[in-house]
């Protein structure tokens, strides 16, 4: 059984270090870990490249995680802990991925795929809630330390499998952490809001990141 376990660990852990978005910043030219927020996930791919690579990157970090969960839970169909571990593991890999040297995402589309890997109704219904979090707080980074938290409870409401439900509530621990910077910034008036989706210049001259440099980079990069 201890085998079984570190392979359902070691395959979450490698799915997880795909960074479609660390990809697409390379097809532009740049390092997507030093630009931006700094992060390889959706939404950096989304500040920096735009809609479509927002979209396939989400698309793929979702994949990613489901992929693994599926897989390992159809390896060890007896073993209830393959999924919660391959899951948590991938998220783990998304956001601390050895491939890029431990400097990856933040969580949050992976976090979707372990869901949609369990049930795919409760990954919509928690995905309406997300974009609910997002708009009426104003602050997407909300969204992921939320649901972190939310899940695993949903998880145990609903199998009463309380391992499974506390190897769900482990990448809680790093999602917070990642996201800590944004609760600063929210406190401090300089994260950005939802409403940078439609309209990207306003929000930047916002929180005072609208020079020549990133209208350049902008017009460059789409």
């Amino acid at each position: 059984m201890i085998w079984q376990i570190l392979f359902c660990i070691l395959i979450g852990y490698a799915f997880g270090n795909f960074s479609p978005a660390y990809l697409f910043g390379r097809t532009k030219g740049y390092d997507i870990r030093e630009e931006g927020s700094g992060n390889a996930g959706a939404t950096n791919a989304f500040i920096l490249v735009g809609k479509h690579a927002f979209f396939i990157t989400a698309a793929l970090d979702i994949l990613k995680a489901f992929l693994a969960c599926t897989l390992c839970r159809f390896i060890f169909p007896e073993l209830l802990i393959a999924g919660p571990l391959a899951g948590a593991s991938c998220i783990i890999g998304h956001m601390y991925p050895v491939l890029l040297r431990f400097h990856g995402g933040k969580g949050l589309a992976s976090l979707g795929g372990v869901v949609l890997a369990w049930r795919w109704k409760w990954f919509l219904l928690l995905l309406a809630i997300a974009i609910v979090i997002a708009f009426a707080t104003r602050y997407v980074c909300l969204v992921a330390p939320t649901m972190s938290l939310v899940f695993p409870g949903v998880y145990y409401w609903k199998t009463g499998y309380a391992l499974g439900a506390a190897v769900l509530l482990i990448p809680a621990i790093p999602i917070f952490i990642k996201h800590w910077p944004n609760f600063v910034h929210i406190a401090d008036g300089t994260e950005m809001r939802t409403s940078f989706i439609w309209d990207k210049e306003g929000e930047l001259k916002r929180i005072g990141k609208w020079d020549e440099k990133t209208i350049e980079k902008l017009e460059r990069r789409g």
